[in-house]
């Protein structure tokens, strides 16, 4: 799993295209969205809406001090800022309106084959199931809800939910029962218990996330709510006082002035885009198939220190894996081979299926037909399984039982084997013998596999300031032989459920922000107790209750992009913040010399910007409030760039460019408009 760049974007259509697509119903959105009781849910853009309407009141009040043609330029760039503010929000979800419908549209219809107590089948909309329901579902059929497989074993097609075309095996029992609703069953059937009510669906929280009607603000988003309502209260008070001191001075503020500065000195840069940024953050966590329950989880996933992973079927595949045969003296590499194969054809583990995937990519062999073969199941008393095969009997197990089945001793291996069997305990893997009649044959080696570029990707969170830590029941050798080839920071042995919880209580407890990543029924409580909690979909029911994320791909490492897009989430707030905050206190000290300067001549040595007029001022920084929003939108909706970096190096990169930014934009951009307000003679 390589990964070049840090790119968490995974959309299909070029961005200009889906631009494109999106803008028109963005335009609607943008006037539907002007109704005050949407509007509230931005205080900052409220005010300026509110702003906007007395402007265009005061348009038809005729002010000698102020040319109707400057009081209409204001009042429409008034408008013009609100409404760009509410396309910026509407563009953001719009970008995941197309997949709700798709999904939605799959929905549509779906029936279910309901078991009722009598034992019997009925035919009934899947939208009428409910929790503890038992239905059957074949070849072809669509899952009509999430739920457990109770009976059967099926391979499911979940590229509806997934987008990934390749099925998977779902069976009853054990931590791959779990199964999504909308997703097709491509062979045999299963019986499925219901798992969930009526729009509770992992599809049903899909469709609210990419709407964003379930959408509710994070404590981050309250936060600098107050904030932004905090700025604006100050500085209404400020410009509510300007006219008492004008007037003391024996002057005059025209009011449409007052009212258009309190608009360029809120933080309305922030105000207008802040919606826009947290739906596009749970949008890109949307393209990655993540189903976050919490938009909490997001944003803690940002600060995250601390990764416990469990090992099973979350670092490695979950079952072992044949990696190696070693001969014994005098048998050939053909004989070892043809014998390891005959005994595991008929072995339904799967540790069985690897030993004859391992045989076949080596070397595709001609199984025999199944009337040859008399198949020896596996037993727990014997520990052996095989098959006879023209008058010879086949046999592999554990390595006491063959040596027992042959009449030998541990001191009777060839040395060679021994040397080797000794080799894969000691490496954390599991020997097995074959046998033939009473030959012994060789060793099998079988070892939890870690899964491709997870190291690489363990690599990249240790950048990120994230340590690592390896879950598992293993006992320490094979544990630690594991977090060495994964390139895990520490590891956790012969793991209980308290012993997870444990650990995460002290990572908490010294101040630490810890992520759980799991699949199994004795994650739950980790996952329950971590301050962000990422369950495989794949994995058990109890699992996904207990998480705030879900990744609907099963892909664990998908936790770093999860943690990417927490982090870029909160430092494109955090930037877009500091520049907003910048920008009023550039434009406080840039306007005020021009707009008192006919009251107070001596303010002209402050007036370093030279504005031609009050006028042309507030127009000017009019103007540049409203088109900042737009330059800013693309940033909004992409993202602040962020590479591997710990959150010291960040801040001072966004203090640097968007703080100092900040400041000397309006500076610039004031003046610009300024001059070209008076070529063009706006003013």
């Amino acid at each position: 799993m390589n990964m070049p760049d840090m790119t968490i974007d995974r959309a299909a259509k070029p961005a200009a295209t889906e631009f494109s697509s999106l803008c028109g119903p963005a335009l609607l959105q943008a006037f539907i969205k002007l109704d005050p009781r949407r509007l509230w849910r931005s205080p900052v853009m409220l005010v300026v809406e509110i702003t906007a309407i007395c402007t265009t009141l005061l348009c038809l009040l005729p002010n000698p001090m102020v040319a109707t043609s400057v009081a209409v330029q204001i009042a429409l760039w008034l408008w013009f800022t609100v409404l760009f503010a509410n396309f910026a929000e509407a563009l953001a979800e719009g970008r995941g309106r197309a997949r709700a419908d798709s999904l939605k549209a799959g929905a549509t219809g779906l029936e279910a084959r309901l078991l009722d107590q009598a034992g019997n089948y009925q035919s009934v909309p899947a939208s009428t199931l409910r929790r503890g329901n038992v239905v059957r579902v074949e070849a072809g059929e669509l899952i009509p809800g999430d739920g457990e497989v109770i009976e059967g074993i099926a391979a499911v097609n979940e590229a509806a939910i997934t987008g990934e075309s390749a099925p998977v095996i779902r069976e009853s029992g054990g931590d791959r029962s779990a199964v999504t609703g909308n997703t097709r069953v491509v062979s045999d059937w299963l019986h499925v218990r219901i798992t969930s009510e009526p729009g509770e669906s992992t599809l049903d929280r899909m469709i609210a996330l990419v709407e964003g009607a379930k959408r509710q603000k994070t404590p981050n988003e309250v936060a600098l709510d107050v904030l932004l309502i905090g700025l604006t209260l100050i500085f209404l008070v400020v410009v509510a006082t300007l006219q008492p001191f004008a007037r003391f001075a024996g002057g005059d503020i025209p009011l449409i002035y007052l009212v258009a500065l309190l608009v360029t000195l809120i933080p309305t840069t922030i105000g207008g885009l802040l919606s826009a940024i947290g739906i596009a953050g749970m949008d890109r966590l949307v393209r990655l198939n993540v189903i976050a329950k919490s938009g909490r989880a997001v944003e803690a996933a940002g600060d995250v220190q601390v990764l416990l992973l469990d090992k099973t079927g979350t670092i490695t595949f979950g079952n072992r894996r044949c990696t190696a045969m070693f001969k014994a003296p005098g048998v050939t590499a053909t004989e070892l081979s043809w014998a390891a194969l005959l005994s595991s054809l008929a072995d339904d583990t799967a540790e069985g299926k690897s030993i004859v995937e391992y045989l076949r990519a080596l070397d595709p062999v001609q199984a025999p037909v199944a009337g040859e073969l008399r198949s020896i199941a596996f037993t727990a008393e014997t520990r052996l399984s095989g098959a006879d095969h023209d008058g010879r009997r086949y046999r592999k197990g554990a390595v006491d039982a063959v040596l027992a089945h042959l009449g030998l001793g541990r001191d009777q291996l060839p040395e060679v084997l021994a040397r080797e069997i000794k080799a894969i305990a000691q490496s954390g893997g599991t020997p097995l013998l074959v046998c033939a009649d009473e030959r012994l044959l060789g060793a099998i080696h079988l070892k939890d596999v870690v899964k491709p570029g997870i190291r690489e990707r363990f690599a990249a969170l240790r950048q990120l300031g994230i340590r690592t830590v390896m879950v598992t029941g293993d006992n320490p050798l094979t544990a630690a032989a594991i977090a060495a080839e994964a390139g895990v920071d520490d590891v956790i042995a012969e793991a209980t459920p308290e012993k997870k919880l444990q650990r995460i209580r002290q990572e908490q407890a010294e101040g630490r922000l810890v992520a759980m990543c799991g699949d199994g029924a004795n994650d739950a409580p980790a996952l329950a107790q971590a301050d962000v909690g990422l369950a495989m979909n794949d994995g058990t029911q109890a699992a996904r209750e207990a998480a705030n994320l879900v990744d609907l791909d099963s892909d664990p490492t998908k936790l770093l992009d999860v943690v990417q897009v927490g982090k870029q989430l909160l430092v494109t707030r955090g930037a877009l913040t500091t520049f907003s905050i910048a920008n009023d206190v550039a434009k406080y000290f840039a306007i005020l010399p021009a707009l008192f300067i006919g009251i107070y001549p001596q303010l002209d040595a402050l007036n370093v910007m030279q504005l031609h007029s009050s006028a042309s001022a507030i127009l000017s920084a009019i103007i540049f409030n409203a088109l900042i929003i737009v330059g800013l939108i693309p940033l909004a909706l992409r993202g602040v760039n962020i590479k591997a970096a710990d959150a010291a190096s960040l801040l001072r990169r966004n203090l640097l460019i968007y703080g100092v930014g900040g400041l000397l934009a309006p500076f610039a951009g004031i003046k610009l408009i300024d001059l070209l307000l008076i070529h063009v003679g706006l003013v």
